[in-house]
């Protein structure tokens, strides 16, 4: 999942970022609600983890406008505003869950995981290509029934290529689905994990590579 992080406390900011990278999540930090508005039209995000007062206003503002303009991205405020009202306030401007500070940080990756499984269609506990089976809710992969170690990053880029049964998906689509907005598009992040994940895989190999276009994986 990749989630765009508003928090204005650089310390609580990058705890949060560590943690949820940590879990396999890809995230962005951003500390305004300009700069929050900015980042969700140039990326596209499975949820928004937001804080409800930094310098520039309330982030409110931002999910109501979201709303009125069709933007269904999951919503997550994340605050120290505990009142009954400020919660009522956060579901009627359009927020789906809520999580007062301090937190449990497993409670806070539930609710991500929890927000995420709600927008999306539902899919199979197991996704399966060839003898490839790639169990999403486990973070397990299974090659003809055996166990294969993935790193997380290599868990999130082969579960793009399998989900998409088949379509090739280009480097720019999984660098915006797997990396944060630090990677440079014009690096060779890409290539350079793609080839770590078929020395895992061994053979033969999965991935069909398309000249100029990207990858995709093959039964």
């Amino acid at each position: 999942m990749k989630v765009l992080l508003l928090e204005d406390d650089d310390e609580l900011g990058a705890a949060v970022v560590d943690g949820l990278r940590d879990e396999g999540f890809v995230v962005d930090h951003v500390g305004t609600v300009a700069d929050a508005d900015l980042q969700r039209t140039i990326a596209r995000y499975d949820c928004l983890v937001l804080d409800r007062i930094v310098p520039d206003g309330d982030a409110l503002t931002l999910v109501d406008g979201m709303r009125r303009a069709g933007d269904t991205t999951p919503t997550l405020l994340l605050t120290a505003r505990d009142r009954v009202s400020d919660r009522v306030a956060g579901f009627e401007h359009g927020a789906d869950d809520y999580l007062v500070k301090p937190f449990a940080f497993a409670e806070l990756t539930a609710r991500i995981r929890a927000l995420g499984r709600r927008a999306s269609e539902p899919a199979p506990p197991v996704l399966r290509v060839g003898d490839l089976g790639l169990d999403t809710a486990r973070h397990e992969l299974r090659r003809d029934g055996a166990l294969v170690d993935l790193t997380a990053k290599e868990f999130a880029v082969l579960e793009v290529l399998v989900t998409a049964a088949g379509r090739v998906v280009g480097r720019t689509e999984l660098l915006e689905r797997c990396w944060d907005e630090n990677s440079a598009p014009g690096s060779n992040v890409v290539d350079v994990l793609v080839g770590q994940l078929r020395r895992r895989l061994g053979a033969p190999d999965p991935i069909q590579t398309v000249r100029g276009v990207g990858y995709r994986v093959v039964g």
